[in-house]
């Protein structure tokens, strides 16, 4: 039931004539950050997993940079515990991102852009972990059964998950207050940093994202000092290029930006179809961002 209603919620965000921005949660769209600007920003996700361990974290520090207007970079590295009982640095990725056309008008824009990612990650190939239940034995006594078990997703992740390559192509169009966005892109595997390959893995994903937002807040913009409230509903798909698995996650969430250089992220994240084998199918996520412009000022010609 609960499902349903954030359904329906997101439905409503992408087909009203709402009012938003484009700074999403789970996406990136075709327009850059700043030109001249350096963005920090701390992600931590917490994902209840399918098998094993109950819960499991991530951190995922980033240093963002506006190149120039058309131009931007992302570095970030992640930690976490997910493979093992301890948290460990797990791997880094770099993200790249090119606007190619920029139709602009009053209240309203289409932006097209390229983007790229390489990422690298030190997790095992699979995912160990043990299951226990009681067993009955012949003369009645019961004794508690232990078995260890591996598990390899399908899913590809370039977010500590697995190593390999992404490239795509993004739209975004902005009407009034109203931002959809949409990308269509291939994540190739790569071999994790000592880990044995897996002879049966999916070599690549198609993947595909929606995006929609709502500026809820301010009514009326009288300055930047003004909080700003953004309501999104996004969803992330993938698809094997070597079988028939798949999943489609939707993706509310909520965000607030001070002063028009700070944001904070809070979003949820879960499977509404699929048969895709994955580590885990839901997440919660929360962001904090803060951003320095005019860094590097251009030289006087």
């Amino acid at each position: 039931m609960t499902r349903r209603i954030i359904l329906l919620l997101c439905l409503g965000i992408t087909l009203g004539r709402l009012q938003a921005q484009e700074l999403y949660i789970f996406t990136e769209p075709a327009s850059n950050m700043a030109a001249n600007s350096i963005g920090l920003r701390l992600n931590t996700e917490a994902m209840p997993m399918r098998h094993g361990k109950a819960l499991a974290y991530r951190l995922n520090p980033e240093v963002m940079w506006g190149v120039n207007k058309n131009f931007m970079v992302h570095a970030g590295a992640y930690m976490g515990d997910m493979f093992q009982p301890q948290w460990r640095f797990e791997g880094a990725s770099l993200y790249a991102k090119y606007r190619f056309l920029s139709l602009d008008d009053v209240h309203k824009h289409f932006r097209m852009a390229a983007f790229g990612r390489l990422a690298i990650s030190r997790n095992p190939a699979q995912l160990h972990y043990t299951t226990t239940h009681l067993q009955t034995n012949t003369d009645g006594t019961t004794v508690v059964h232990t078995l260890h078990k591996k598990l390899q997703a399908d899913e590809l992740a370039l977010n500590g998950n697995n190593s390999g390559a992404q490239v795509g192509v993004v739209a975004t169009q902005l009407l009034h207050k109203l931002a959809l966005s949409t990308s269509a892109g291939y994540i190739m595997r790569m071999n994790n940093v000592n880990a044995k390959p897996i002879g049966n893995a999916t070599d690549g994903n198609w993947q595909a994202t929606l995006s929609a937002g709502y500026l809820l807040l301010p009514k009326t913009y009288r300055s930047y000092k003004q909080t700003n409230l953004n309501l999104y509903c996004e969803a992330l798909a993938q698809k094997a290029t070597g079988g028939a698995g798949y999943f489609v996650d939707v993706a509310p969430g909520i965000q607030f930006i001070f002063n028009s250089i700070s944001r904070l992220d809070l979003g949820y994240r879960f499977q509404a179809a699929g048969n895709m084998s994955r580590y885990n199918s839901k997440l919660v996520l929360l962001r904090f961002e803060y951003n320095f412009f005019n860094v590097r000022q251009p030289k006087a010609s």
